[in-house]
């Protein structure tokens, strides 16, 4: 489905496919010329989880609306829109600042995700929903067996609920250590119950190094 699928030519009008990929750095550093992608980004989150609601109630008719929703937010979440972004090639279209493209900008899972969905949000406004709509079926609601064939809650929610069941207190998470220079750092933390580390994790960002730190508690305990 992903080759049937042309963005560029899916616009009509230029100026939206450039407003989509239009960073608010940029505009910082080039007042005047044009908005940023956050308008854009604001339409597309609410037309994106439109469709991949409407798509999965429909795919899992017996499922509970639990179950739903925690498939919708892995499938509509920073982490995987961002691999979505990468997949297309999203990073070196971006218009950014200097200082956001030398911080690591064209690799930041946070802009990339908005940046989708301000592709989403200007497909709409250009196209129509049809557009739109294909453009999440070929490149994120495809994702979907993928997606149920794993756990749909993220490590940190499973330990926590692991823990809770066991009446132990909730998980608290610890940074140790932060290295590297600003655009490219590396955290490490440790997850601890009880006053007991069960786990110690690393990543780009505080999230990501929480997350892998629940995996490995998680890991430890089974």
């Amino acid at each position: 489905m992903t080759d049937n699928f042309d963005l560029e030519k899916s616009f009509k009008k230029e100026s939206l496919f450039a407003l989509a990929f239009t960073h608010k750095s940029w505009v910082n550093e080039n007042p005047n010329k044009r908005e940023s992608n956050e308008r854009l980004e604001f339409l597309g989150d609410a037309v994106l989880e439109f469709i991949v609601s409407k798509e999965i109630y429909k795919r899992f008719p017996k499922e509970e609306e639990g179950y739903l929703t925690a498939l919708m937010a892995n499938l509509v979440n920073t982490t995987n829109l961002a691999v979505v972004a990468k997949k297309l090639g999203f990073g070196a279209k971006l218009l950014l600042s200097k200082g956001e493209e030398d911080g690591g900008g064209r690799e930041n899972p946070s802009i990339l995700a908005n940046t989708v969905e301000a592709v989403i949000g200007g497909l709409f406004l250009d196209s129509g929903i049809k557009t739109a709509e294909d453009f999440i079926n070929s490149f994120i609601i495809i994702g979907i067996d993928e997606k149920i064939n794993k756990p749909l809650k993220d490590a940190k929610s499973r330990l926590q609920e692991m823990v809770q069941a066991q009446g132990l207190p909730a998980p608290k998470y610890e940074v140790v250590k932060e290295s590297g220079p600003d655009h490219n750092k590396t955290f490490i933390i440790n997850v601890i119950v009880g006053g007991k580390v069960l786990g110690e994790g690393a990543g780009k960002n505080k999230s990501e190094a929480a997350q892998d730190a629940a995996v490995k508690a998680l890991e430890k305990k089974n």
